[in-house]
């Protein structure tokens, strides 16, 4: 039995799946990855834009930014891959998809229960009382003020913050339970999220998507090297063998 075989036949045998994705696979619809983002990410360093300190030197810089962000995520579709999972929770009791995305491309195919580790852009919180706010298209800057005295902030996890500490407990109890861990399009390199591959518990399978190599390749009984959008929806078909 080859790969393909053996992970799409642990699928459909699982009672628990949890899922890691990462930009890779919002790649495919369109989004550039983090650090290829263009724009002003081309012109500005990382400690400007994703930071704390950034953000309280110029808001209007950081908030200029992810607008722009959102504004591509509004652009593009969920594709063959993000329905692929959203096919799969449907038929799984126990199912986790843990992502490092925030273009909320998963819930708009259809998944429910998602984790988001880096948080998404669907809500502003204050950067003093945590109060929350959906996020309106085009953002007003001279409407981040907040009574406290706080300013809203992008809902995202920025350099040098912690993840949010139940979601990461979550995401960690979801592969520590899994018959099935499954790895797509993520780079491997950013922690403490990559970790979750190295969890699952003894005699369940982990399955790594990815057209390339990366440092959780090691960690995979099975690896497929090919496209979200392409691999996915084969593994998920029923009665595909």
């Amino acid at each position: 039995m080859n790969g393909e075989s053996l992970a799409r036949q642990r699928l459909s045998e699982a009672r628990s799946v949890c899922v890691l994705t990462g930009a890779g696979i919002s790649a495919e619809s369109g989004l550039p990855t983090f650090r290829g983002a263009g724009g002003l990410w081309r012109e500005h360093r990382v400690e400007q834009l994703a930071s704390p300190q950034g953000f309280a030197r110029d808001p209007q810089l950081v908030w200029t930014w992810y607008d722009e962000r959102r504004a591509k995520h509004a652009e593009v579709e969920p594709n063959a891959g993000h329905r692929a999972l959203a096919e799969l929770e449907a038929r799984i009791g126990d199912f986790t998809l843990v992502t490092q995305n925030v273009d909320s491309l998963h819930f708009r195919a259809g998944s429910r229960n998602v984790l988001e580790l880096h948080g998404n852009l669907r809500e502003a919180r204050c950067n003093r009382c945590a109060a929350r706010r959906p996020l309106e298209p085009g953002v007003r800057f001279a409407g981040i003020a907040h009574a406290c005295g706080g300013c809203f902030r992008p809902d995202i996890v920025w350099f040098g913050e912690a993840l949010p500490e139940d979601v990461w407990k979550a995401a960690v109890a979801a592969a520590a339970r899994a018959d099935v861990l499954l790895v797509v399009g993520t780079s491997g390199q950013v922690q403490p999220a990559a970790s979750l591959a190295t969890l699952a518990p003894e005699g369940a399978l982990v399955v790594e998507v990815n057209p390339e190599t990366t440092p959780l390749s090691s960690y995979a009984q099975v690896t497929l090297r090919g496209s979200a959008a392409d691999v996915l929806p084969r593994l998920v078909a029923p009665g595909s063998d």
